[in-house]
């Protein structure tokens, strides 16, 4: 297990250099002068575009300049907010942990509602339990977050008044609010993964419980729960992992518009005010944060299945 993490690291490294070159160059797509664009377009006086483009070294070489970016990397400096003056390192420093326990929330929304339904349709194919999980599953994937994010709010917080419509509540202040606040959140972006997970652990497990070691296990006097959750469900728990990790790669994403809606002060809250500035440090340095979430993600992936397969471990 140790060589296959040693050799998934490795082979992560130049993956990593071709996405920092990739978001450092976000710059290349802005209009124009990058500095006017950043100083505040047509009406940016010479002062601050002089500011601007002494800020962010634009007059160094391209290659220079994504040399100097790259070494504030490595010592987790990312510049500094042009709009706010607070470096960037720190504004995502405080924000990611939101952004974490949202995508946590919603992993478990995911788990709680889309294993049973996977484990319902695997175990009865064809029968009407089956057909009731894969229409649940189908309408859970059919729905856009940003939508079921509006009708969670008109249902839960305007008709029923149970939960609260905006706003955040740190789980270090208060659990119970932390709860009540993440909640509409969590299952605007769990129920989509929900219908992803259900969908493929039923496939899996349809075909695992007819091969033949699952017949043997039957045959040999074992119990229901012994041959589901002992012998198939680890197996038809691969493919499951797979979507399970790179869904949980776009919940960040996801967070995005579900933080904006919600008034969650995450990453994706910081990152649409950085578009709207436009704050090029911070939209780099946040972006790079997602593409190294998602990659850990893969990570962790390939990992889990080292454990779930010794086959891998072996390769």
């Amino acid at each position: 297990m140790v060589r296959l993490i040693l050799h998934r690291l490795i082979s992560i490294l130049p993956v990593l250099l071709i996405v920092s070159f990739a978001v450092f160059m976000l710059v290349a797509l802005l209009p124009g002068d990058p500095a006017v664009a950043l100083a505040g377009g047509p009406n940016a006086t010479p002062e601050a575009i002089a500011d601007i483009r002494a800020q962010l070294h634009l007059d160094d070489p391209v290659l220079l300049q994504y040399l100097n970016w790259l070494a504030g990397i490595i010592h987790l400096d990312l510049g500094t907010s042009i709009l706010t003056g607070q470096t960037v390192s720190e504004g995502i420093a405080q924000r990611l942990p939101v952004t974490l326990g949202l995508t946590i929330a919603a992993t478990i929304v995911s788990l709680v509602i889309g294993v049973p339904l996977g484990i319902i349709s695997g175990l009865w194919p064809g029968r009407p339990a089956d057909g009731i999980a894969r229409f649940l599953a189908s309408i859970c994937l059919a729905i856009p977050s940003f939508w079921l994010a509006v009708m969670l709010v008109s249902t839960f917080s305007v008709q029923l008044h149970w939960l609260p419509p905006t706003g955040y509540v740190p789980f270090t202040q208060s659990v119970g609010g932390w709860t009540k606040s993440i909640a509409l959140p969590a299952l605007a972006l769990g129920l989509g993964l929900s219908a992803s997970l259900a969908r493929q652990l039923s496939r899996a497990l349809i075909d695992v419980m007819d091969s033949n070691y699952i017949r043997t296990a039957w045959a040999k006097g074992a119990g229901t729960r012994q041959v589901v959750v002992g012998h198939a469900l680890k197996n038809a728990a691969i493919p499951a992992v797979t979507v399970l990790g790179v869904q949980i790669g776009y919940l960040i994403g996801g967070a995005v518009i579900v933080e904006r809606i919600f008034a969650v002060p995450g990453l994706g809250d910081y990152m649409v005010q950085a578009v709207a500035g436009p704050d090029l440090p911070v939209i780099q340095g946040v972006v790079l944060v997602f593409v190294l979430f998602q990659l850990g993600m893969s990570l962790l992936v390939d990992i889990t299945y080292g454990y779930l397969n010794p086959k891998v471990r072996v390769a």
